[in-house]
């Protein structure tokens, strides 16, 4: 069964998104990112969600993580959750 890991951070508008990922892709620590900015409790440990099959995210999120290639970061992904800029580590088909 395949298998990825990924970090994320999650805010509450897209524009906070889109302007994390132009901070990250002009040099900005992914983690440290996540650290001062991310909603969700994996913020403390810089975004990262571990390992985890699909099925186990919520569906916009795990198309992202089963598709996009490993270390681009991708965003805004909308969820119910709020915007996700979301970053695959490994992945292992």
């Amino acid at each position: 069964m395949a298998q990825a890991a990924a970090r994320h951070i999650l805010v509450s508008t897209e524009q906070q998104c889109k302007d994390l990922k132009a901070a990250i892709e002009g040099g900005a620590d992914f983690a440290q990112v996540a650290r001062e900015n991310s909603l969700c409790p994996s913020s403390r440990d810089g975004g990262n969600l571990g390992t985890f099959g699909p099925g186990q995210m919520v569906r916009e999120f795990d198309q992202v993580v089963f598709s996009a290639p490993v270390n681009v970061v991708q965003g805004p992904v909308k969820t119910q959750f709020g915007y996700h800029l979301v970053e695959v580590t490994s992945r292992q088909d």
